[in-house]
């Protein structure tokens, strides 16, 4: 069971990266320093935008649950 969640845990955190790194960077930051802060948002965000930061929250709400079931467990072990 324990080895069920480390790996789920992986798994959350490895599509985390991705689906952060996946976000339009929104300015101020390093992203500005590198040329990222080029373009401008006319029409503000896209559907496209919008599921990627729902699908996002989602994933940030199971990877959560996953380290606290994963804490809890262990401690009751």
């Amino acid at each position: 069971m324990i080895l069920g969640f480390s790996i789920a845990l992986i798994v959350f955190s490895m599509l985390m990266i991705l689906l952060v790194l996946l976000h339009k960077g929104k300015g101020g930051g390093l992203s500005d320093m590198f040329g990222g802060g080029m373009s401008s948002s006319i029409g503000g965000s896209s559907v496209a935008e919008r599921n990627l930061d729902r699908i996002t929250i989602v994933l940030g709400i199971c990877w959560f649950a996953c380290i606290v079931v994963l804490t809890l467990l262990l401690k009751y072990k």
